[in-house]
């Protein structure tokens, strides 16, 4: 893959700095949203425009990240960046010790499915089947979510499933929005790499870190949300319903609308 530009190289960067910013709050850089560009020919009554994560920063600010050739944030960003296949991509996962949670000798997660499908579904964090088999959703959670998606005629093949995590938290815990932080830009490039049509977030926070906003759940289903020029929806985890039956229900509506969603947008399969 040839080098990247400088210009590259900044946009990238500002991705990393704004992603801390929504995580941690403000610091000093002031920024302006990014315009989202949609197809009002193909655009769904109910998408709800969201505060992006990703935004620009000063001119100054880019300046400085030039001038300095140790700055954290490009080294990483270039490195992720220049990540040309999924398989490359995971080799870089395999040695970043910053995607390591605090229990010690776990496996990395790092996705499995079509690495070209349309749909891609994104959870929290791998629990210990996953951890043992280094694949995402393959407990009893994983497979709820297998017949969940058979139901509206995906099967595991065709779509690509992903962690905000990539490797399992202590005792199953929600991540820390440290660990999210350093998680994201890997996660963000493996949705380039897959380049899906549309994204289905599970569960509250693999939502919140993506949409970079703190909501409900309940407040964030039942529309579609802007995200890196695709569309994202949201939906109960498949871990909660097994908790919760009565969540049955409104998943089942939020499958058949991601399902009429995606075959308008003429996804394949």
């Amino acid at each position: 893959m040839p080098d990247q530009n400088p210009k590259d190289l900044i946009e990238r960067a500002q991705k990393l700095l704004n992603q801390q910013r929504e995580l941690y709050g403000s610091f000093d850089v002031d920024s302006v949203s990014i315009s989202q560009t949609h197809d009002s020919s193909s655009e769904p009554e109910n998408v709800q425009v969201a505060k992006n994560p990703i935004e620009l920063i000063e001119k100054d600010s880019e300046e400085k990240i030039l001038e300095d050739e140790t700055t954290e944030a490009p080294v990483l960003l270039d490195l992720i960046s220049k990540s040309s296949t999924l398989k490359e991509l995971k080799g870089i996962c395999e040695k970043a010790e910053e995607l390591r949670t605090d229990l010690e000798n776990t496996n990395l997660v790092f996705g499995v499915g079509n690495p070209d499908a349309d749909l891609m579904i994104i959870g929290e964090a791998p629990g210990m089947n996953e951890d043992l088999q280094g694949e995402p959703f393959v407990g009893q959670a994983g497979q709820l979510l297998d017949k969940i998606m058979k139901a509206i005629d995906f099967d595991r093949s065709d779509i690509y499933i992903a962690n905000i995590l990539k490797h399992r938290p202590p005792n199953n815990r929600d991540p820390k929005p440290e660990e999210r932080q350093r998680s994201l830009p890997y996660l963000i490039r493996q949705i380039e790499l897959v380049n899906p049509k549309l994204i289905l977030c599970v569960g509250r926070i693999s939502a919140t870190t993506l949409l970079g906003k703190d909501e409900s759940l309940k407040n964030m289903r039942s529309k579609f949300h802007p995200f890196l020029e695709r569309e994202l929806m949201v939906t109960y985890h498949p871990a909660a319903l097994l908790r919760n039956p009565q969540w049955k229900r409104p998943t089942w509506e939020d499958v058949l609308m991601l399902r009429t969603r995606y075959d308008k947008l003429g996804g394949q399969p």
